[in-house]
């Protein structure tokens, strides 16, 4: 049976989870106004949070706060396919406090009271990152014990502010490097200048967390911890450490942003050792981008340059879903933007797209009817 702290489900048996790979299953025809909507505004009974909870798993979708203010479309997938929501960037620590001890809470709590209306959870993202900070905070000359002040206090007061409005928090945001060593961060720098271990300060930040909010879940959230290797392992060594000096740290977010040049992960393998640990884990940033065909100006389309690569982004997207739902303890699956009209992909990597489930346009693609498809099977 799957259950959460949150979430008690339905019965479901391994050999329900466990499912052959998905073909590649042919999306909808794009209407004749590409801007128009193809989803109904109620819930019907085949959209993903439908089917999602049908099978037990709370699914996800990283939010824009001002395409959700301002598009319709955009706002009526979030709202009826989604059963779960992730602020992309309004609950980072340049977003919630620009100004020093000047907090602007109100794009965040606009996504919540959205999220509260439309019965959908909200995981929080994220306490602590190293980018994303303002400037008063990287370009200030601060001491070491003034900079351990400020952290306490942005976490105490995040947390508290927002206390019975998450399900989840992102506590501490990519702390190892991909060689498994950990992260140097203004918050490591100041922790060692007062003769402690540069990473105690990860702990410290769980337990204020914790005691600001007792009810919302913690999560480690990184990248890469889908691959075996120099980086997970450290991972899982260090979550070890926490969990044996009592940090109240509940689970672990695999992002999940997969490149098809690279491979796909032994992810189901990962997420059930750190599962094994008695923590949760989740799926909480996926995509799943490849190379796109260029235009003779230079510019990129969406278009995946080679279509056998193309089918392998449906064949892992419906790969990383039938992983999280083979392990017991996943119960949170969320994708990193609603559609490629506005995804973070193209100005991180030059030349590769298309990888989220709804086109330019915000209508979906094979992706998605594959991802209904595992979920049909699973319940």
């Amino acid at each position: 049976m799957r259950t959460s702290r949150h979430l008690l489900v339905g019965a479901l048996t391994l050999g329900s989870l466990i499912v052959a790979p998905t073909a590649v299953m042919a999306s909808p025809a794009p209407p004749a106004n590409p801007n128009a909507s193809q989803h109904p505004a109620t819930i019907g009974k085949d959209t993903l949070r439908s089917l999602a909870e049908e099978a037990g798993i709370e699914i996800g979708v990283a939010v824009n706060a001002d395409l959700l203010a301002g598009n319709g479309k955009y706002r009526n997938i979030v709202n009826t396919q989604y059963s779960s929501v992730t602020a992309e960037n309004v609950m980072k620590w340049e977003a919630l406090q620009p100004e020093r001890g000047v907090y602007d809470w109100a794009a965040a709590e606009a996504l919540i009271a959205n999220a509260e209306a439309n019965g959908q959870v909200v995981r929080g993202h994220t306490l602590v990152w190293h980018n994303q900070m303002p400037a008063w905070l990287t370009g200030g000359d601060f001491t070491a014990e003034e900079l351990r002040a400020i952290l306490e206090d942005h976490v105490r007061t995040v947390a508290g502010h927002f206390a019975g409005d998450i399900q989840q928090w992102d506590v501490v945001n990519e702390i190892f490097n991909d060689d498994g060593t950990f992260r140097e961060t203004i918050w490591s720098q100041a922790y060692e200048e007062l003769g402690l271990p540069g990473e105690q300060y990860v702990a410290d930040v769980f337990r204020w967390a914790h005691e600001a909010d007792p009810d919302a879940l913690l999560f480690y959230n990184d990248y890469n911890l889908e691959f075996t290797g120099a980086k997970s392992n450290a991972a899982y060594a260090f979550v070890q450490e926490l969990l044996a000096d009592g940090v109240p740290i509940d689970g672990v977010g695999f992002q999940g942003h997969l490149d098809t040049q690279y491979g796909y992960p032994d992810l189901r393998a990962n997420l059930q050792r750190f599962a094994d640990l008695g923590l949760e884990v989740a799926l909480t940033e996926v995509d799943v981008r490849t190379f796109v065909t260029q235009k003779p100006n230079g510019t990129y389309t969406n278009t995946p340059a080679d279509p056998a690569e193309a089918a392998q982004q449906v064949e892992w997207w419906a790969q990383t879903l039938e992983d999280c739902l083979a392990v017991e303890a996943c119960n949170s699956y969320t994708v990193w933007g609603v559609s490629d009209a506005n995804s973070w992909i193209p100005g991180w990597f030059t030349g590769q797209g298309a990888g989220l489930l709804y086109d330019t346009h915000n209508n979906p693609k094979p992706q998605y009817e594959a991802l209904r498809e595992v979920l049909r099977d699973a319940a």
